[in-house]
């Protein structure tokens, strides 16, 4: 079946069978009576799920609505969501906020802050650990011969800056490679890598402590050929005609959480970060992002929504 087909059908469960078809929608002052905020869930992680209802709980209880979590399986299902006022709200990729923002104005609230400033990640092209690819020159060599994976073609660390570079130095991922593929998920991608299936994958850092913790893979397992440049963290982003004094109430929850609800915050920056101490939601700006705006518009033959 081919990749768009399976996307619309993707689209087409989640937005018919969530069980929030009427909730998306505002009143006349633009006010939700259940804030439904929309997430990717591809990642089969059981600790970020609990902590994702700590979070839940603690929106309701502050903002004195009730509040729903909705799950998407990829990140075209949450800008679809978005564009379709099934959901008012969401966290989501940073190249996926930038290609929603193309056709809704998106306002963004927070991001992870680090001592005051964006937390960032970075984008990695990784092989198996006992591969014989040794380097990026090895990948330009043998490409014909190798095989490849992307994330999703929303994904910033999983697809559009390791596109970037690998045109950057004159490889074009949809010709240069023996077969290129979208694995769905970053754990995906590690995973075909480290079983062989695939030999070389692309993703982020911040996904192999999570892997290691379940054992779902061993120091060794992967081996890290080239890491990107840093990339702003996620942002959490509204849709428009919601309630301004509303957005501002949402934006000031995430804000103090880190105040009145400490160990929700901890519990999720555990899972990503080693200095979590510095860390807490921090107003984030539109303009964050124009740097990954500019690669998308510089990248060629770049498929995404």
């Amino acid at each position: 079946m081919k990749p768009f087909v399976v996307a619309l059908i993707a689209l087409f469960m989640f937005l018919n069978l969530s069980g929030c078809k009427n909730k998306g929608s505002v009143d006349s002052n633009g006010m939700p009576k259940t804030l439904i905020i929309g997430a990717v869930q591809s990642e089969s992680f059981d600790e970020i799920k609990k902590v994702r209802e700590q979070v839940r709980k603690y929106l309701e209880k502050k903002l004195g609505i009730p509040v729903e979590m909705i799950f998407t399986t990829d990140y075209t299902g949450l800008i679809e969501a978005l564009k379709s006022n099934k959901i008012h709200m969401a966290s989501m990729p940073p190249f996926a906020y930038v290609i929603a923002t193309r056709s809704i104005h998106l306002v963004p609230i927070v991001t992870m802050g680090n001592n005051g400033k964006p937390s960032t990640y970075q984008s990695v092209i990784i092989v198996k650990g006992n591969s014989d690819i040794k380097s990026m020159a090895d990948i330009k060599a043998r490409a014909k011969n190798l095989t490849f994976c992307f994330v999703d073609p929303a994904s910033t660390s999983g697809h559009l800056v390791p596109r970037a570079y690998l045109n950057s130095i004159g490889i074009n991922p949809d010709t240069a490679f023996k077969q290129t593929v979208f694995s769905g998920s970053h754990p995906a991608s590690i995973l075909s890598v480290k079983s062989g299936k695939i030999d070389v994958g692309c993703t982020t850092s911040t996904v192999f402590g999570l892997m290691i913790t379940k054992k779902m893979l061993k120091e060794g397992d992967i081996r890290v050929l080239w890491t990107s440049d840093p990339i702003i963290s996620d942002p959490v982003a509204m849709r428009p005609d919601i309630n301004k004094g509303f957005v501002k109430k949402v934006q000031q929850a995430y804000l103090d959480m880190n105040t009145e609800a400490p160990e929700i915050l901890a519990s999720y920056l555990k899972l990503f970060y080693h200095d979590k101490e510095k860390r807490s939601y921090m107003v984030v700006q539109d303009s964050m992002y124009n740097g990954l705006r500019k690669i998308a518009a510089g990248v060629k033959d770049l498929k995404a929504n």
